[in-house]
């Protein structure tokens, strides 16, 4: 049986949109050459906040978390527990290498933290405590030494309570009541902190995404994000309930938040199908989910599972879920992905919010060529050299013959003054034979 859409998706995916760059482009011009005063108008037109300072105060961290309940404090504390754990785990594994090549000559690298890291918090449709972790508590696992901070004001009490306490707890150094694309450019222009950003993480909605995106070689990101993705492999052991609950889940994220079924089981499809308009009925933006899932929501059938896993390895989706038999085939097949859920007893909005490894992740199939936001992406890892002068005759015979060869002499030239004064009156061969 060849591969069958039961469902396909009638809008197209996110494009590139020219207007968007067109308006992005030109905050980060009007902010680069206007300072903070021009971060001010931005911020006062677009999101009427103009505060005495954007630097949020010890005393409004205080109040933050006062304004939280002891299990609300608890369960960030938990969340970002479990990620810097993780984080700092991954980093134990990146080990400082020498190694001697040859006789005499000594490589190897070092992993550097970048000196300052922007952090950017979301606080659109939702509060997104848990970004902090995310990012903050990451970059901070990673050994970042100055970490700015960035969530827009909802309404005149600035940050939500959640996100700031968790902005707070996660280690941020500075944090500054700020969203959009105006937050961006100060984190990377260094307003208000005299620090510019090396690398800047955190999710945000189109203008915030492509303002990091016009920034990249200026300044490092983490990646190159999109709408929020989810794709679930089922089989015939699958729950349609949960697999339906799963993906409205995701759904919610926004009317543009493609979520796919990749199955074996036509009974399980079927009954996903059926399932997915009560699973979305209830929830606060219940008609975002709906539409995200009517015009981006696909449900392909396959006959085998290793079918299945081709498809989804097309998709190279945000977030994969596993509802299947044998999951350790599928944690082995199964190369283009975000994040991967292995079982049931595993979900998107557990990795989202609590469980460990990050939530900040590739989309729009970049998941082909890269992993999402880790410690790795905070550091530099540096090679270096060095060796005795009997090795630089070794390398350096080898070195300036192939650099005659290519016509650099000026490059051949620096291993023949070396030659010289290391071995005066030894016949070294510098010219190719």
């Amino acid at each position: 049986m060849p591969t069958t859409y039961l469902k396909r998706a009638t809008a197209a995916g996110p494009t590139a949109d020219e207007q968007t760059t067109a308006i992005v482009a030109k905050m980060l011009r009007d902010i680069e050459d206007g300072g903070e005063e021009a971060v001010a108008r931005y911020s006062a037109d677009l999101d009427g906040w103009s505060p005495e300072s954007f630097v949020v105060s010890e005393a409004q961290i205080e109040q933050a978390a006062a304004a939280l309940s002891p299990q609300t404090r608890a369960d960030i504390d938990f969340s970002l527990g479990q990620v810097s754990r993780f984080a700092a785990a991954q980093r134990a594994t990146l080990q400082d290498l020498e190694v001697e090549l040859s006789p005499g000559l000594i490589a190897g690298h070092r992993h550097i933290p970048v000196e300052v890291a922007g952090c950017y918090i979301p606080g659109g449709r939702y509060s997104h405590a848990a970004s902090a972790a995310m990012s903050i508590g990451t970059a901070k696992a990673a050994g970042v030494p100055f970490v700015v901070a960035c969530s827009p004001p909802r309404g005149e009490s600035g940050i939500h309570p959640a996100s700031l306490y968790a902005m707070a707890h996660a280690g941020a150094d500075v944090i500054l009541a700020l969203g959009g694309v105006q937050a961006i450019a100060a984190m990377a222009f260094g307003h208000f902190t005299g620090r510019p950003a090396d690398v800047l993480a955190g999710p945000g909605n189109r203008f915030v995404a492509e303002a990091k995106r016009l920034l990249f070689g200026r300044v490092g990101i983490d990646v190159f994000a999109g709408p929020t993705e989810a794709l679930v492999i089922a089989d015939d052991t699958a729950d349609p309930e949960i697999v339906a609950v799963d993906l409205a889940s995701q759904a919610e994220h926004g009317p543009d938040s493609p979520t796919v079924l990749v199955t074996t089981s036509r009974r399980v499809a079927e009954g996903v199908l059926a399932l997915m308009p009560s699973a979305m009925e209830g929830l606060p933006l219940a008609e975002a989910a709906t539409r995200a899932w009517e015009d981006h929501g696909e449900v392909v059938l396959c006959d085998t599972r290793e079918e299945a896993a081709a498809v989804s390895d097309d998709y190279a989706s945000e977030h994969v879920e596993i509802h299947c038999a044998e999951l350790l085939w599928w944690r082995r097949t199964l190369r283009n992905y975000g994040t991967l859920f292995v079982g049931e007893e595993t979900t998107v909005a557990y990795g989202d919010k609590s469980a460990g490894p990050n939530h900040i992740l590739p989309t729009k199939r970049a998941a082909r060529y890269t992993g999402g936001l880790w410690v790795g992406k905070f550091l530099k890892t540096l090679t270096f050299e060095q060796m005795t002068r009997e090795a630089s005759r070794d390398i350096g015979q080898v070195a300036a013959r192939v650099s005659r060869v290519e016509g650099m002499e000026g490059h051949a030239r620096s291993t023949d003054v070396r030659m010289r004064k290391y071995f005066p009156g030894q016949e070294v061969a510098l010219i190719p034979s």
